[in-house]
Order: structure tokens, then C-alpha cells, then sequence
């Protein structure tokens, strides 16, 4: 158990902010979850994570005790990239879910990852998420990063946070788009009109995203996606909110198209990725 009296120049801040800057090594969705949880508290009491801490408060972080994952490890083929001794960078098939969640009880990366990776998975990302460092949609083909351990966990976590690395995504879009390059910064919260999707909101959180036609067709633009931010949905909003939705994106648009695609058609890679063991820096 650890506690810190909070001084006068650290006075309005958010307690998660907070925590994250004095305990480095926890990564900022576990101590939000701690906090929700009770393991930090301010004054012996629990408070919200949007708290901003107070001169003298006393602020207590309790570590949590490791959980066990009780998911079941399944031998489904996985597309492994690149492997090390600290993470895992898999090509997630489209269709695929992440990690387990309604609906989706298992025959998700998270099983696959545990047949091939057994014991050796960070547990930041919490029981139904091991090794797990960020998601793409399941209805999104691409690159996804797993850590194999806690310190691989934050460091990867902390590049992401830090826009280090960079996310791109190659798309087919509706529409011929004039532009050969633009940014888009619009920001992106839950629509208040359907709560399972996402849309432009100016109270929303900052969304990023820039794009370069790849090439032209007849009705339809190729085009290549990097995210600054990592909203949920961010290019599908993005690109929808600009007059040239995904082709197949059915949650965005009406999804018709001549293809026969049925699903999101995006592909996600990355660049400049900093491994955590050798401190190698290169395109994956």
C-alpha cells in the first residue's frame, strides 16, 4: 500500500491523471478500474475517476491482487507477424472479435493468443482481456499488438499515449474523393441518437485523422488512413461524416455496393513500432 499527501501545485488535477504520473508503472485504464473498484481512495473513501484532487487530500493505492483468467485456450489459426520474448503482433482476420463479451463468449483473439502464448500474457488488460493492448473492430482486418508481460504492457501502452506509433489503415470509400490529401479533426462521442454508435460531437474527444487517395475509380477512392487518436469507430465516422463511408459499412452508411462486401473493407498495419526488449525501432 502506498499513500501521498497532495501538495498545492498538484491541486485540480484528475485523480487518474494523477496516478498515472506518481505510479509509472500501472498503466491509466488499470487505475481507472482500481479507482472504480476501490483500491484508491481519497481520504479513505471512494470517488469518482473524474475527481480532481484537493491540497492535503490523502490519496491510498492498494495494488490489486493478480485474477485468475478463467478463459478457455483455443487452438484457432492466428496470422503471427512478428514475435519476441515481450509481444506478439498478430493480423487479426476480419469477422474475428478481440476479447470475449456479450455475445462473443469465445473463438476470440484472446483464446487463440492463450493456446499459442499460455502463461506467458500480461494481466493490465483484466480478466477477459490478457495481453491485450488496444483493439480494432471485428469487423476490421489488421494488425494487433499483444504483450506477453506487464513492463511490455505499459511500454507499448505508453508509445500509443504518446502517439509514437503510427496507425494506418487502408480503406475503399464511396465516392470520388477530389482531395489527394486532407486531415480531418472532428470529434467523435457516443451519438446521443443510437447509443451503440459513435458520431462527430463537439464535446466529444479529440479525433485526428489523415488521409491520402492511393487511387481513383469510376465511384469509389482507395485511400490510406492514419489515426493521431484512437476513437472508437474514428475512420468510419470520419469518413462517413465527410460524404465517403466505407464500402460494406452497414452501422455508417446503407452498405450497398456492387461487390458483395458485407463488412467493413479496412485493413489496419503500423509503423515505427519501439520494441520494448531491444529498444528496435522499425516498420511492422
Amino acid at each position: 500500500m502506498k499513500q501521498y499527501i497532495i501538495k498545492k501545485e498538484q491541486e485540480n488535477i484528475r485523480i487518474d491523471k494523477l496516478i498515472s504520473e506518481l505510479e509509472n508503472n500501472i498503466s491509466r485504464s488499470s487505475i481507472q478500474r482500481m479507482i472504480e473498484n476501490g483500491n484508491i481512495l481519497v481520504n479513505n473513501k471512494k470517488v469518482k475517476v473524474s475527481y480532481k484532487v484537493e491540497e492535503k487530500d490523502l490519496v491510498t493505492v492498494e495494488e490489486e491482487e493478480p485474477i485468475e483468467v478463467d478463459l478457455i485456450p483455443q487452438n484457432i489459426p492466428i496470422d503471427v507477424i512478428y514475435e519476441d520474448n515481450d509481444i506478439l503482433i498478430v493480423n487479426k482476420a476480419k469477422g474475428m472479435v478481440v476479447h470475449p463479451g456479450n455475445g462473443n463468449p469465445d473463438n476470440t483473439l484472446v483464446n487463440a493468443v492463450m493456446a499459442r502464448c499460455k502463461d506467458s500474457l500480461s494481466g493490465i488488460g483484466g480478466k477477459i482481456r490478457p495481453g491485450i493492448v488496444h483493439r480494432i473492430d471485428k469487423d476490421t482486418s489488421g494488425l494487433v499488438i499483444v504483450a506477453k508481460n506487464d513492463k511490455a504492457h505499459i511500454d507499448i501502452s505508453n508509445q500509443i499515449k504518446n502517439r509514437e506509433i503510427e496507425k494506418t489503415y487502408l480503406a475503399l470509400v464511396r465516392g470520388v474523393i477530389k482531395e489527394n490529401n486532407a486531415v480531418i479533426n472532428m470529434p467523435i462521442g457516443r451519438s446521443t441518437k443510437d447509443r451503440k454508435k459513435m458520431a462527430v460531437d463537439k464535446n466529444g474527444k479529440e479525433a485526428i485523422s489523415e488521409f491520402k487517395v492511393i487511387k481513383r475509380y469510376k465511384d469509389y477512392t482507395y485511400v490510406e488512413v492514419k489515426i493521431k487518436t484512437g476513437r472508437t469507430h474514428q475512420i468510419r465516422v470520419h469518413m462517413s461524416e465527410i460524404g465517403h463511408p466505407i464500402v460494406g459499412d452497414t452501422v455508417y452508411s446503407n452498405g450497398k455496393n456492387p461487390f458483395g462486401v458485407i463488412r467493413t473493407n479496412a485493413t489496419c498495419i503500423f509503423f515505427r513500432i519501439r520494441t520494448p526488449n531491444n529498444k528496435r525501432e522499425g516498420k511492422i
